[in-house]
């Protein structure tokens, strides 16, 4: 839902939360072309064709199935000259983008159906703009980068974002949306709509994305734009969802009531979504994975339901689906067990990694650090004097001393960084692939995170300072787990006797030798 805040007080609330990324730099160069008066199409072709990735697609794209030209494109001044510069801009924007943005390692985050949904809804946009009178050159790249927003929360705030992702079933956004303000005071709306205005994409672009899911709220000028991505992720949904026959019903509806289509325009244009987003994908290099044309999906019905004479779509999609239900809440049992077993990892009050886990990592790092000859480093640090802030404020604020402390390190380490509690006020840090250098570093930035750190407990002020001792492990050093432990352990005790608030780093120890 869009808030009432100013575009700036939107913009300071994402700042303080989310580091937005730059534009792509071909990006930025196309725009700051297509801005220049003075400039040419010979200085958007030398532009394009720089990149021979980037002029290979554009070719491709300008000789697909999606424009229909009854010749074949050459080169891309031809393709300028035919086409024209602002939809050769569009198409190159939306290459350059969905390249850079595309996460390539594995993660939670299944940036394939991101995108194969964002290229669907981009044709259905195109393809919807096509059934009315009026034109918009911009609607496929609006279209294709309305949920950006979604795909930047999840770079920058990652699990935390996916869990939200997986409480709402994508049914439209509005749902999602709901729970994005309540988490972050902003939704991917906002966020897409800031992230684009700053990399300087057009307005006629970027305005309809801030009301993309709710276009009764966008202002007189955006609203059929609104409307038409409105019905463009209707149409991604039925393509990349589940309900269909409820969408599908739901779809007609609403291309009658908003642009007078019929029923049967509406089937056509389902297929030919399909059909000309499965190019697309192609030529994006994108899995389209299980898409294929809604006439086939409801043959495919028939034909599994051995039922020939069923006139109803609905009925013969709710019956499928049904399937599909209990294959879902087996993949959820699953998901769900999988989170038990992360909860019994970790830590009640600080919900870092227990000592349980701490032991068990421990020892799967040290052999890997043997097996690929990498370095590993572990840190011990404890509150000092922790126990005057029980003594003072009891157990309820040293509690809560502990949980703003866990909250602060978490922040301050890497993602391949482990930190646990170890046992009451004392913590662990192990540190993969860290060099000595890296370890000294690491333990003093460590130590002054703690330092800045100020709890208010019943209005009271409350600092502390912690102690560390750290031990470099190389590849060369032959010790168990328990002398790595102890030897880091030692190094943590001198850093006490020594007046406490420092860090003591000390050369690994074998009882054995």
């Amino acid at each position: 839902m869009v808030t009432d805040m100013s575009s700036n007080e939107i913009e300071l609330l994402i700042g303080d939360q989310i580091n937005l990324p730059s534009p792509p730099a071909i990006a930025a160069q196309i725009l700051n072309t297509i801005q220049n008066e003075e400039s040419s199409l010979d200085d958007l072709e030398k532009i394009i064709t720089a990149d021979p990735a980037l002029t290979s697609k554009l070719l491709r794209i300008a000789n697909s199935a999606f424009y229909s030209l009854p010749y074949e494109v050459g080169n891309v001044n031809r393709a300028l000259s035919i086409l024209g510069t602002n939809v050769i801009k569009n198409i190159a924007l939306s290459f350059v983008i969905a390249s850079d943005l595309h996460e390539g390692e594995e993660s939670s985050f299944d940036f394939d159906y991101f995108w194969r949904r964002s290229v669907t809804v981009g044709v259905a946009a195109e393809l919807v703009m096509g059934l009315l009178p009026e034109k918009n050159e911009d609607i496929f790249v609006t279209a294709l980068l309305q949920d950006i927003g979604i795909l930047i929360m999840y770079l920058s705030k990652g699990s935390e974002y996916t869990a939200i992702l997986e409480q709402c079933l994508v049914n439209g956004g509005t749902d999602l949306i709901r729970s994005e303000q309540k988490m972050y005071q902003f939704d991917h709306q906002q966020l897409g709509h800031t992230l684009l205005q700053s990399w300087g994409i057009p307005q006629s672009i970027v305005g309809p994305i801030l009301y993309h899911h709710e276009p009764d709220l966008a202002p007189e000028e955006h609203q059929r734009t609104c409307s038409v991505l409105n019905m463009a992720n209707l149409l991604g949904i039925i393509y990349s969802g589940t309900e269909n026959a409820h969408n599908l019903q739901e779809l007609q509806t609403k291309m009658a009531d908003f642009f007078d289509i019929t029923a049967d325009q509406t089937r056509s244009l389902l297929d030919d979504v399909a059909e000309k987003s499965l190019d697309i994908l192609n030529i994006f290099e994108i899995d389209p994975g299980q898409m294929k044309p809604y006439s086939q999906m409801l043959q495919e019905a028939n034909d599994e339901l051995g039922k020939l004479n069923i006139s109803y779509e609905q009925l013969v999609l709710e019956l499928k689906e049904s399937k599909e239900k209990s294959e879902r809440f087996a993949n959820e049992l699953r998901k769900a067990n999988s989170r038990l077993e992360e909860l019994a990892f970790r830590d009640g009050l600080t919900n870092l990694y227990n000592h349980r886990y701490f032991q068990e990592i421990l020892g799967k790092e040290m052999a890997r650090a043997k097996r690929y000859n990498d370095s590993l480093c572990l840190i011990l640090f404890d509150i000092d004097f922790f126990k005057r802030v029980n003594d003072t404020f009891g157990h309820p604020g040293g509690d809560q001393v502990l949980i703003e402390l866990a909250q602060a390190i978490n922040k301050a380490v890497r993602p391949c960084d482990i930190i646990a509690r170890y046992g009451g006020e004392e913590f662990a840090v192990i540190l993969p692939q860290t060099s000595e250098t890296g370890l000294k570093v690491f333990a003093e930035r460590l130590r002054r995170c703690a330092a800045s750190v100020t709890t208010i407990i019943k209005k009271n002020p409350v600092k502390i300072t912690i102690s560390c001792g750290g031990v470099h492990l190389s590849p060369s050093d032959n010790v168990t787990q328990q002398e790595f432990i102890n030897t880091v352990d030692s190094a943590l005790f001198l850093s006490k006797d020594n007046g406490r608030n420092c860090v003591t780093i000390l050369p690994i120890t074998s009882t054995a030798n």
